[in-house]
């Protein structure tokens, strides 16, 4: 079976924040994930790693103002400061966690956005970012997110667009962060798309459709996923980022029967 890791900001969600890492490791999972580790002190988060035997697998490029519902500030052409500033702001996370991979989020282009300046923008500020990771030893995780259910007018919505801006960065250390939920709405067939873009892919999440809520709730054949997983070689971790439908712990049937 793939190597599990549980994200934090949707699971044991029951419970508050720094207990969540205790819970994980209960559960049986080895690595977390979560969103965003900017509220609250890295020194914090280590100790929770450390207290529980957990591996920081993953976090996410400082958003813009997420409450406000923003969803990454990569493309837009008057944040680019501001990114730049959280691109070293990340670093200085995922240093003290020993987090080697970090996620950016593209952003959603506002209609008065010309598109060719959002996409010119989202180049420049991946090139920095990934320039930057690339001296700590870091890889830059680019993800595509649907934009029928979830977020509208994200600007990077199949793995066909992240494809195509990986190839206009070149650089060795970016890859797709592949999210069977969202794939699954804006593409399908996921086994075949797994298949032909494994080589470049870094990180895998799951939640089932439609619901984003557990394995079994909705129309992914996760048995079959996760085999192939294992049939194609891919060795980084597969996290759990889905909203359970009820309590985690009832949520994580998939995981003790091992699917």
């Amino acid at each position: 079976m793939p190597v599990f890791a549980a994200n934090l900001s949707m699971l044991f969600t029951e419970s508050g924040f720094m207990d969540r890492f205790r819970l994980a490791r209960e559960a049986g999972f080895t690595g977390v994930e979560y969103l965003f580790p900017y509220d609250w002190p890295a020194e914090d988060l280590r100790r929770e790693l450390d207290d529980n035997g957990l591996k920081q697998v993953l976090f996410n490029l400082p958003p813009g103002d997420w409450s406000a519902g923003e969803r990454g500030i990569a493309c837009l052409p008057d944040r680019v400061d501001e990114f730049r500033e959280g691109v070293d702001q990340a670093i200085r996370y995922a240093r003290a966690l020993d987090c080697k991979q970090l996620n950016c989020l593209a952003g959603i282009r506002p209609d008065t956005l010309d598109e060719l300046q959002a996409w010119q923008t989202l180049v420049d500020n991946v090139n920095h970012a990934a320039a930057r990771l690339g001296d700590q030893g870091m890889t830059l995780c680019l993800e595509a997110i649907n934009s029928r259910a979830d977020m509208p007018g994200f600007f990077l919505d199949t793995s066909a667009r992240v494809m195509q801006l990986i190839e206009a960065v070149d650089a060795g250390n970016v890859k797709l962060q592949y999210d069977l939920y969202h794939m699954q709405i804006m593409e399908g067939d996921l086994i075949r798309s797994v298949e032909c873009l494994l080589p470049w892919i870094g990180h895998i999440q799951f939640a089932d459709n439609p619901g984003r809520h557990e394995p079994g709730t909705g129309e992914i054949n996760f048995r079959n996923v996760f085999a192939a997983l294992d049939r194609l070689g891919y060795g980084g971790w597969v996290s759990a980022e889905y909203r359970p439908s009820g309590d985690t712990a009832a949520s994580l049937n998939w995981f003790r029967e091992g699917i």
